[in-house]
């Protein structure tokens, strides 16, 4: 059998880093997006969303590789990927508008022998009320994660496929392409593949939380939680890969979505839910990490610094600034003067305050206080001699430790990161 031609209905994050990866497996892919300058612009080579790796893969794969925003392209698909992104509010409630649009619209010009895939993350129930023949209707777990996505569409660690029967054989062009990937395949209904995400995604959640406020009580007294974060690594029963390394609560919009989801679930059939809704509480509590920080070392003494802020998308090698920690930061300190700079974030940017410069270098000039709020790699090139140069003050509230503490307190620096006590000069 010929190797089946791939369609991606929905060209936005999701979408797009999948389509490149199943290209670059060696399949013909067909991207359609309803957005005709959207797909104007792919086509010229320039990209709406940041990841590593991403532009120079698709020009090494551009041969496979067709983006059209006229619908009638899916025609010649055999399998067809819904994969747009899922907008959530601030709640962390999904709307599902797009995903459903998008079914539409792709099924309308899908052949009827076609398998529709539905990539996009939806509750529970969702899939099996998709109209489509049953054997031909697949939910897929997206393995996306921002700033790793083509590595994981690239290297998935597993395929979870919701079915109508998982005990029947999946359709030969599906296991061929699935194959390709050499990874294994776990059948399961509808709603247990649908839950299957959103249960990855609340232990994760859990270990975040526990890494969180455990980082804090090392905080208090004179621990290092990066001291034992190998010990638990080593544990088999947590493992090398486990999130341990403390942060400034849950961001991105997913996390928060998913939590959302299995609340309401957990509500609607009276079930106990009081771990997940601690969890919200803890993530609130450690986004003002920061802000207790300023508050403790600076703003008793000078309640208008000049504020050095490197970092404005909620995580490193990605230009998503959904329910980004330097948001809730800027937003609890409006009138506040900060300097910003950050790699990736979008410039249309909603503070009129924030002063955005184009080097990292330039937000340290005649700063009171230099804070670091995205770990991106870049930063930590920073030297100490250029901080010292630069800056007015002396403070620096480093939460993710991307530079030296021990180096920047010798040299006068009062130096606060997650999970130590702060340091000062001895």
């Amino acid at each position: 059998m010929n190797k089946p031609v791939i369609g991606y209905a929905g060209l936005t994050h999701l979408g797009l880093n999948s389509a490149i990866a199943s290209a670059a497996r060696g399949f013909k892919v067909v991207g359609f997006h309803n957005d005709i300058q959207l797909v104007k612009n792919l086509n010229n080579g320039i990209l709406h969303v940041l990841e590593p790796q991403l532009s120079e893969l698709m020009v090494t794969c551009s041969d496979n590789l067709t983006f059209h925003s006229n619908r009638a392209s899916l025609y010649s698909c055999d399998i067809v990927y819904i994969s747009v992104d899922v907008p959530t509010d601030e709640g962390g409630v999904s709307s599902l508008t797009p995903v459903e649009d998008m079914i539409q619209i792709a099924t309308s010009a899908m052949r009827k022998e076609a398998i529709l895939i539905i990539l996009c993350q939806v509750p529970p129930g969702f899939t099996r009320g998709v109209i489509w023949p049953a054997k031909q209707l697949v939910y897929q777990v997206e393995t996306l994660i921002f700033g790793q996505a083509v590595e994981r569409a690239l290297n998935p660690e597993r395929f979870i496929l919701g079915l109508a029967n998982p005990n029947d054989a999946l359709p030969s062009t599906l296991t061929i392409y699935l194959g390709a990937f050499k990874c294994p395949i776990l059948p399961m209904r509808y709603e247990s593949a649908e839950l299957a995400k959103i249960s990855i995604n609340m232990f994760l959640v859990a270990s975040i939380t526990t890494a969180n406020t455990l980082a804090e009580i090392c905080e208090k007294i004179g621990a290092d939680w990066f001291e034992i974060m190998p010990a638990l690594r080593l544990d088999k029963r947590i493992g090398p890969y486990a999130y341990l390394t403390p942060g400034l609560g849950i961001s991105g919009g997913n996390l928060e979505r998913d939590i959302k989801t299995s609340i309401d679930i957990s509500d609607k059939y009276t079930t106990e839910s009081g771990t997940l809704s601690a969890c919200i509480k803890n993530s609130h509590y450690r986004k003002n990490w920061v802000w207790f920080k300023l508050n403790e070392l600076i703003l008793p003494v000078n309640p208008n610094p000049a504020i050095a802020l490197l970092g404005l998308t909620y995580k490193e090698n990605t230009n998503s600034i959904k329910n980004s920690p330097a948001f809730e930061l800027i937003s609890s300190l409006a009138d506040l003067k900060f300097t910003a700079f950050d790699p990736g974030a979008p410039y249309e940017f909603p503070f009129a305050g924030v002063i955005r410069v184009e080097t990292m270098e330039r937000t340290l000039d005649n700063a009171d206080v230099l804070i670091i709020m995205t770990p991106w790699e870049q930063f930590k090139t920073l030297s100490v001699s250029e901080i010292t140069n630069r800056m007015k003050g002396r403070i620096i509230i480093d939460p993710y430790r991307i530079l030296n503490g021990e180096e920047l307190a010798k040299r006068g620096f009062i130096y606060a990161s997650l999970g130590q006590t702060t340091q000062y000069d001895n």
